[in-house]
C-alpha cells in the first residue's frame, strides 16, 4: 500500500479518466461457414462463477450445434462482462486454455489495449461498487434486465500510469489468491468434519445381528400414513402449519419444532397431520440417494403433511429413527424398494418392510445425544465458513475500492 501511495504521489497525483471504449480494441466474431465441423468450447453466462469470477464449465459446440448467441471469439487476456442481468456480476478474465474459443453475445468482450490499461487492472475495476452502481442505473428490462455493450464501454475509468496499475493489480491479485486459498482450506475442513460425522453416525447405528439388539421391520413398530395434497396456491402467511415434501430437502434437518410454511385453515378437514414424535418421510425424490429423507416432528402443534410424504407413527425415539434413515445401511436396503421411474418413489408398503434396529429406549436416547452433539459441531463450522469467507470478501472489496479511487485530473 505504501509503495502504491509513493508511486501515485510521484507519477499521478491526479489521474486521467477515460471511457472503457478508449482503452480496449475491437474483438472479432466468428463466421461459422468458415469452420464446418470444427469444435469449440462455448462460454455461456452460466460458465462464469459469480464468486470466484473464473470460467468453471463450458460446452463443446460446432457450426451445427452452436446456439444463436455463440458469435464472439475470445482471446487470452480478454475481460468478459455479462450484460444480461448484469448486477449478478458475471465477469472473468479469459485464461490461455480458452484462447480462440467462443463466448455468448450475452457478454461484453473487453480486449484491453495493454499500452493503455492492463488486463488485471481492468478486471478489478469491473468489481467496484462504483461500476456496479453505474450498471444499476443503466440497465433496462424487467424479467431479464440488461445493459448494452455501448453503455458498458462508455463508463469512465481512472487510467494511471502502467506502473501504478501493475502495483494495484498485484496487490489485489494477491488478496484474491489468499481468499481462494482460505476458501479451499475451510471447505476441506468442513468436508472432513462431515465425513467424520457420517462415519461415527454409521458406527453408532450399526448393530450386528449377534448383538443383543432386536431387529424388526418398521411396519411392526409403527404405521405409515400418506399425507394429503395441498398446492402452492394454498400456502398463506397465517394458517395451519404444514410440511411439503420439497421443504424436507431444503428447509429441514434431522428434526424440527417449527413448520416451514402454512396453509389455509379451511383445508383442515381434508388434511392429515403429524403429531409430536411422528417422523415425516419424503416419498418422492430426484435420486435414489435423496429419497426417504426424514424429519422428526417435535413441535407442539400438529402439522399438515403433503401427499408425497408418509407420517410414521411409532413408539421409538423419533430422532433415533430420523438419524437411522441417514445411514449407509438404510440407504442400501432402501434402494431395493425404490420405483425407478424418472421421479423416484417409494410406497408405504415398502417402507413397512424395511428393517430397523430396536435397542432399549435409554440406548436410543444415548445415541441421539451423541449424534446431536456431533451434528452441532459440524453445523457450527458450516455456519462459520460462510461468515469467515464473507468477512474476507468484504475486506478485499474495501481495499479494492480504496485502491481504485483516484482524483480526476482537471
Amino acid at each position: 500500500m505504501r509503495r502504491i501511495g509513493d508511486l501515485i504521489a510521484d507519477l499521478s497525483p491526479e489521474v486521467e479518466f477515460r471511457a472503457i471504449a478508449d482503452c480496449v480494441t475491437r474483438p472479432q466474431g466468428i463466421k461459422w461457414s468458415e469452420h464446418p465441423g470444427e469444435q469449440f468450447q462455448y462460454i455461456d453466462l452460466t460458465s462464469v462463477d459469480r464468486m470466484t469470477h473464473t470460467i468453471v464449465a463450458t460446452a463443446p459446440i460446432t457450426s451445427d450445434t452452436a446456439p444463436s448467441r455463440a458469435q464472439q471469439v475470445v482471446r487470452a487476456g480478454d475481460v468478459v462482462f455479462g450484460t444480461t442481468r448484469p448486477t449478478l456480476k458475471r465477469y472473468a478474465i479469459i485464461p490461455p486454455s480458452y484462447d480462440g474459443q467462443i463466448c455468448s453475445t450475452g457478454f461484453c468482450v473487453l480486449r484491453p489495449d495493454t499500452r493503455v490499461v492492463l488486463t488485471n487492472y481492468l478486471f478489478h475495476l469491473l468489481g467496484t461498487e462504483e461500476f456496479n452502481e453505474y450498471v444499476k442505473g443503466k440497465e433496462r428490462g424487467a424479467s431479464y434486465p440488461g445493459i448494452s455493450d455501448t453503455l458498458v464501454k462508455k463508463y469512465q475509468i481512472p487510467v494511471p500510469p502502467l506502473e501504478v496499475q501493475r502495483e494495484i493489480a498485484n496487490v489485489l491479485d494477491a488478496f484474491a489468491e489468499l481468499e481462494a486459498a482460505l476458501e479451499a482450506e475451510l471447505e476441506a475442513e468442513l468436508e472432513g468434519r462431515g465425513q467424520q460425522y457420517e462415519y461415527y453416525r454409521d458406527s453408532l447405528l450399526a448393530f450386528a445381528e449377534s448383538e443383543e439388539v432386536q431387529w424388526t421391520t418398521m411396519g411392526e413398530v409403527g404405521t405409515f400414513t400418506r399425507g394429503r395434497r395441498f398446492t402452492k396456491k394454498d400456502v398463506v402467511p397465517e394458517g395451519i402449519g404444514s410440511i411439503h415434501y420439497g421443504e424436507i430437502y431444503t428447509q429441514y434437518g434431522t428434526s424440527a419444532t417449527e413448520a416451514g410454511s402454512r396453509v389455509r385453515p379451511d383445508l383442515a378437514p381434508g388434511l392429515r397431520f403429524a403429531r409430536t414424535g411422528d417422523v415425516v418421510i419424503a416419498a418422492v425424490g430426484e435420486t435414489v440417494e435423496d429419497l426417504c429423507k426424514a424429519v422428526a416432528w417435535l413441535g407442539d402443534e400438529d402439522v399438515a403433511v403433503h401427499d408425497d410424504c408418509f407420517i410414521f407413527r411409532h413408539s421409538m425415539n423419533p430422532k433415533f429413527v430420523s438419524y437411522y434413515f441417514q445411514t449407509s445401511a438404510f440407504h442400501a436396503e432402501k434402494a431395493k424398494h425404490v420405483a425407478r421411474a424418472k421421479v423416484k418413489r417409494v410406497s408405504g408398503e415398502s417402507l413397512a418392510r424395511l428393517r430397523i434396529p430396536l435397542p432399549p429406549a435409554d440406548e436410543q436416547e444415548r445415541i441421539v445425544a451423541i449424534l446431536d452433539g456431533f451434528a452441532a459441531l459440524v453445523n457450527d463450522l458450516s455456519l462459520d465458513l460462510p461468515a469467515e469467507l464473507n468477512a474476507r470478501r468484504q475486506q478485499y472489496e474495501h481495499y479494492r475500492d480504496r485502491l481504485l479511487s483516484f482524483s480526476e485530473a482537471a
